[in-house]
């Protein structure tokens, strides 16, 4: 192999691994911000009983990182369960649902709200989301993770969005 493949080879291969890397690091971070809305909801009384499901839907490195930092823990009385949806079919019940990008949000709203019905925080991470119905949607906004709140889809929901969430978002719609 000659010297100049072998560098172009190599340049390929950390460029690679750089791309897994901010994509892991992201996912990390919108697991454990998911994980921390959880607090700063106010949530009907029905959504009290049993356990505290986290659906994701087609986001297997961000329902893993849940998974994990999750594990053996509580919210209020209740444990909280992680659950896996590879599709839009295998949607059940759930108090929050996270929507990744690869289950096309845009096309498949109306269709997975439906399925959670009321009572369940719907988070994304595709653009314009909140216009379909998502009450919080992450962006990358100046190459931040950032996130954007549409407090009237929480009330749709029967949600209570804290005034400490709305303080930390890059943008609130009403």
């Amino acid at each position: 192999m000659k010297k100049g493949s072998v560098i172009f080879s190599l340049t390929l291969l950390l460029f690679c691994m750089g791309v897994s890397k901010i994509s892991a690091q992201e996912a990390k971070f919108k697991a454990t911000f998911t994980l921390n809305f959880i607090r700063y909801i106010g949530w009907p009384e029905e959504t009290k009983q049993g356990d505290f499901v986290i659906g994701v839907l087609k986001a297997k490195e961000i329902a893993d990182f849940m998974t994990s930092q999750s594990a053996g823990k509580k919210f209020g009385f209740q444990d909280v369960v992680i659950k896996e949806f590879k599709n839009t079919d295998e949607i059940t019940k759930c108090q929050v649902l996270f929507v990744s990008s690869y289950a096309n949000f845009g096309r498949n709203a109306d269709e997975i709200l439906q399925k959670v019905g009321n009572n369940t925080l719907v988070i994304t991470e595709t653009e314009g989301a909140t216009e379909k119905g998502a009450a919080i949607n992450f962006v990358i906004r100046d190459s931040k993770l950032k996130f954007e709140i549409k407090k009237t889809n929480a009330a749709k929901a029967g949600l209570q969005v804290s005034s400490k969430l709305e303080g930390m978002a890059s943008a609130i719609n009403l």
